[in-house]
This record gives structure tokens, C-alpha cells and sequence, in this order.
């Protein structure tokens, strides 16, 4: 039995929507809660972070976890706890990663001291402290999204010259489905779990526009092709034809992309765990939305053009 993608091109359309507005109410959400549509890193907000192990070799240093509470109260005694951020890591929860605004030397060196009277011996090897001016958090912030706004843009121009306007129009919707669900996901984990989004991430949403397009570009191919083959206007067929003699190919890309995708989630520690997270979601989106959306998006743009000629 042959699949049409096109016979149950509402559901599909009802999905994505769902999923759209979901995102949009995630970030709403955020954006009441926290003052920003994702929660920013240190890379975007400027600050100072410090993160801290916990030294097991010492006696009894390792007894309990450290809670956020513990610290939290520590950082209000010092007046540090407008605009910081507290988190407590590890299976054993016995490292803490905090960011604060900017701090000089004396005062990161009182903090560490602090923490170490009240919660226990930090061990030296692990302390990591990392320091990112505001305005330099603004530069890489606004670089980020106008690298975007210049991708979207250049796909426009390509596709616009590769194929035409209207098939433009509609990668780039699926194109932007993608990203939004991708941004409502990280705008849920921002809120539920602390998930703070950097460079990383818009790189991330980069790399997902390249990869969702690719297999879009495939598609509207063979939807070309078709339409000069075939010498017809019958954009039902065009399309599932096109989509079926596509599958294999996107299904198989796909699932090779992923497979190191999600190793580098599962192996490649907490650095990069939430750039891995990105990707599966978008390339997952991006597989969905080139089979799903971009195609029936056409094929529904052409009908309605073809009818109205036609009553004409």
C-alpha cells in the first residue's frame, strides 16, 4: 500500500501547529518568570561564574550534598544574591556551579573562602572560574543572531534562484518551524530545569537550518524533475511521488546524522550534552518538517494556484 503524505497533509499541519504553539507559550512563559524568552548563559549576560568540587579525600569533607539553600543563604550574607544563579551538579551532589554578577579577584577569592568555612574543602584542581564582561556578552548575543538572520536570508536568495519564489517561502517555514521548536524545547528546560542556553546554542540552531534545508532542497527536486517528466498538474501525485522516491534517502541521512549526535549527548560530557540536545532536536524536526511541511505546504500553494487560473 502505497503512503500518502499528502491524504493526511491536515494531521500533519495540526501537529506542527500544536508544537508551534506550544514553543511560543513555553517562551511566554519564560519571558514572565525569568525576565528573557530562554534562560541566558554567562556568554550572553555578562558575569562571573565559579564551579566547585568538593575535595572526598578529606575526611569526612563528603558526608552530605551540597544544597541549594546552603549556598543560597551563604550568597545573601555576602549581598550576591540579586541575579545569581545556583547550581547544585553531580550524582552525588557534591559539586556546585554559581554565577554571580562580575566579581574581582578580592572578592572571588572571599567568596571561595566563604564556601569553604560553611560548606566543606574545595578541591583545587576542579575550581573552575570563568569571567565575561557585559558588553562583550551583548557583542556575542546580538553576532549570534545576525548570523542567523543572514542564513535565513542567503537560503532565501538560493532557493529563490534554484528553484522559485514560492518554494523559498515555504522551506523557509520549515525551516523556521524548526528553530522555534528547538528554542521552545531549551524555553522548558530553562524553566524546569535550570537549562541555560550559549554560543553553543545558536551554533547549534545553525547547524540545524544547513541540515534541515539539505533535505528539503532533495525533495524539491524530484518534485521538479516530476513536474517536467510527467507533464502534469496534478500536485497530489507530484508530491507523494516525490516524497516516496525520497524517503529512503531522508530516513537514512537521518538516522547516520544522529547516531554520533546522540553518542556525543550520551559520552561527551556536560559541555557539550545540551549542543547534542539541540541537534537531535532539530535534526529530528528538520527530517519531520522537509517530509511533512515544506512538501504539502507546496503542493496545497500550487493547487490553490492552478484553481484559481483555472476558474479564471
Amino acid at each position: 500500500m502505497k503512503f500518502s503524505v499528502v491524504k493526511w497533509e491536515k494531521i500533519w499541519w495540526t501537529i506542527s501547529g500544536i508544537l508551534c504553539l506550544g514553543s511560543i507559550l513555553a517562551m511566554i512563559i519564560s519571558y514572565t518568570s525569568i525576565g528573557t524568552i530562554l534562560r541566558p548563559s554567562l556568554d550572553f549576560v555578562g558575569g562571573t561564574r565559579l564551579q566547585l568540587e568538593l575535595d572526598c579525600t578529606v575526611p569526612n569533607n563528603c558526608d552530605r550534598p551540597i544544597t541549594v539553600n546552603d549556598v543560597r543563604e551563604i550568597l545573601e550574607a555576602e549581598n550576591l544574591a540579586n541575579n545569581s544563579s545556583v547550581q547544585v551538579v553531580g550524582e552525588d551532589q557534591h559539586s556546585i556551579s554559581i554565577r554571580t554578577k562580575t566579581l574581582d579577584v578580592d572578592e572571588r577569592t572571599k567568596l571561595q573562602k566563604v564556601l569553604t568555612d560553611k560548606i566543606g574543602v574545595f578541591d583545587a584542581k576542579t575550581i573552575q572560574i570563568d569571567t565575561v564582561g557585559p558588553t562583550i556578552g551583548k557583542q556575542l548575543f546580538i553576532s549570534g543572531l545576525l548570523a542567523l538572520i543572514v542564513s535565513f536570508a542567503g537560503i532565501i536568495v538560493y532557493l529563490s534562484f534554484r528553484f522559485k519564489t514560492d518554494y523559498a517561502i515555504f522551506a523557509i517555514v520549515a525551516l523556521f518551524h524548526d528553530v522555534l521548536v528547538t528554542t521552545g524545547a531549551f524555553a522548558v528546560l530553562g524553566l524546569v530545569g535550570g537549562v541555560e542556553v550559549d554560543t553553543l546554542f545558536l551554533v547549534a540552531l545553525l547547524t540545524i537550518t544547513g541540515f534541515s534545508v539539505n533535505d528539503t532542497v532533495v525533495i524539491y527536486d524530484r518534485v521538479r524533475d516530476i513536474l517536467k517528466e510527467a507533464d502534469t498538474d496534478d500536485m497530489d501525485y507530484v508530491i507523494d511521488t516525490a516524497v516516496m522516491q525520497t524517503l529512503t534517502r531522508s530516513i537514512n541521512t537521518s538516522l547516520t546524522t544522529l547516531l554520533p549526535v546522540v553518542a556525543i549527548f550520551l559520552f561527551g560530557g556536560d559541555t557539550l550534552k545540551y549542543f547534542a540536545l539541540a541537534l537531535i532536536i532539530g535534526f529530528v524536526c528538520g527530517a519531520y518538517s522537509s517530509i511533512f511541511i515544506a512538501s504539502t505546504l507546496l503542493g496545497w500553494w500550487r493547487k490553490t494556484i492552478n484553481k484559481k487560473v483555472v476558474e479564471a
